[in-house]
């Protein structure tokens, strides 16, 4: 099964709850007016689309329905689907890590699979043939470290750790000069998600900004969130405080197989202006994959 099938089946329960609730509102107008307008708001904002996404979306197709005089119905939902298109395409979705090594730092609340997703990413890299190198600097999360050393198993890489409860950035430290002398592609940094304790977090990752800075000045920097496709618009509130104390470049999208609010993903791209960088369609270690938006969206809208 190709990724694209993967994805189209797990976006099914997204694809359903989206398809059922737009579809209905097509099917009881036959004149296409306010009140058309008005239900469609409604069930775009009804699947996890979010308010301000959703009041955008309808105030953009009404103005092109207008403009271009569009009374076919089945002309307008491909209007629809452009406009979809069109936000999740706006943003660059592409990793930059053309430096040797690059660094990933991979920031997120306990229980949205911040762990998996970066044992997932350190195999689609390695598949790739890339060199790995993994800095388990979440040292406050019991069993963090464990879990990270049984991906790296997995996944084939290398792991610097420290005991628990040690200072994160010296863990950081420590992993930037072995990626430098082991002549690692991509180093991945787990840290720490308590987001209920601002102040420490916000220093904690200003201190391991820092010594990434010194140590690699040179090298490509990403900074991903992920977050949990099934907490909904919950993902968007996450998004928007985790930006706050750190530059975030980009998102990865857990779980979204297991929810049908997948609809978050055009929350999140229009609102926060922050790109899906990954997504995360199922259980097995390659159900990670870069995120591509048009497939995404062809494969959200394709019962439509």
């Amino acid at each position: 099964m190709s990724f694209f099938e993967r994805l189209k089946s797990g976006l099914e329960k997204t694809r359903e709850s989206v398809s059922s609730k737009v579809n209905s509102v097509f099917s009881a107008f036959t004149k296409i007016d306010e009140d058309f307008f008005e239900e469609l708001l409604e069930a775009l904002i009804m699947s996890d689309m979010g308010a301000e996404t959703a009041e955008y979306v309808t105030e953009t197709l009404k103005s092109r329905v207008k403009s271009k005089r569009i009374e076919d119905k089945e002309q307008i939902k491909e209007e629809l689907k452009e406009i979809i298109a069109e936000i999740l395409t706006a943003k660059d979705t592409k990793m930059h890590l053309e430096t040797t090594p690059s660094v990933i730092l991979v920031i997120g609340v306990n229980g949205v699979g911040k762990t998996t997703s970066i044992g997932k990413m350190a195999s689609f890299y390695k598949s790739q043939g890339k060199k790995v190198l993994l800095a388990a600097a979440d040292t406050f999360r019991a069993a963090a470290i464990e879990q990270l050393e049984e991906w790296a198993d997995r996944a084939g890489c290398d792991i610097i750790k420290n005991k628990e409860n040690s200072d994160p950035a010296a863990v950081i430290f420590d992993a930037c000069r072995a990626a430098k002398a082991r002549g690692c592609d991509i180093l991945i940094c787990d840290t720490a998600g308590r987001l209920h304790n601002k102040a420490n977090l916000m220093a904690e990752l200003n201190k391991i900004a820092r010594v990434i800075e010194k140590e690699l000045p040179d090298a490509d920097k990403e900074t991903l969130i992920v977050l949990d496709a099934e907490t909904g618009q919950n993902a968007v509130s996450q998004a928007k405080l985790f930006s706050e104390t750190a530059d975030i470049t980009g998102i990865i999208l857990t779980k979204i197989d297991g929810t049908a609010k997948g609809g978050i993903v055009i929350s999140i791209s229009k609102e926060q202006n922050i790109p899906v960088k990954f997504i995360g369609v199922g259980e097995r270690i390659d159900d990670l994959q870069e995120f591509d938006a048009e497939s995404f969206a062809k494969a959200l809208f394709s019962d439509i």
